[in-house]
């Protein structure tokens, strides 16, 4: 069973930085991609961030040069450092495998910015 635990999410001020990680229960280097997406209150799911096996990477328009996805295989976690937050960027993360044509989704942890 594979399982994506996130953490690192919070509080933070506008202008500030956090970085979440998402743990997977496998190795992540037998992920087809991993991502973060986010959802808001009264909005849908939306695509965050995402870097495949070759280490490929995709951001949205309003997250570029702001935040960073990586990853680490030998801890099977991946990343995202997100900085300069604005208060658009509050919402809910979350992680997001494919793995052998499946979607895995963690539990998703709350990112609140304020002003």
């Amino acid at each position: 069973q594979v399982q994506l635990v996130e953490s690192g999410g919070g509080l933070v001020q506008a202008g500030g930085s956090l970085r979440l990680s998402c743990a997977a229960s496998g190795s992540i280097f037998t992920f087809t991609a991993m991502g973060w997406y986010r959802q808001a209150p009264g909005k849908e799911r939306e695509l965050v961030a995402r870097i495949t096996s070759g280490d490929s990477t995709n951001y949205a328009d309003s997250v570029k040069g702001r935040f960073t996805i990586s990853r680490e295989n030998a801890k099977n976690t991946v990343y995202l450092q997100m900085s300069s937050l604005k208060r658009e960027d509050t919402a809910v993360y979350y992680c997001h495998g494919v793995w052998r044509y499946a979607n895995y989704w963690g539990q998703g942890t709350q990112v609140t910015v304020s002003s």
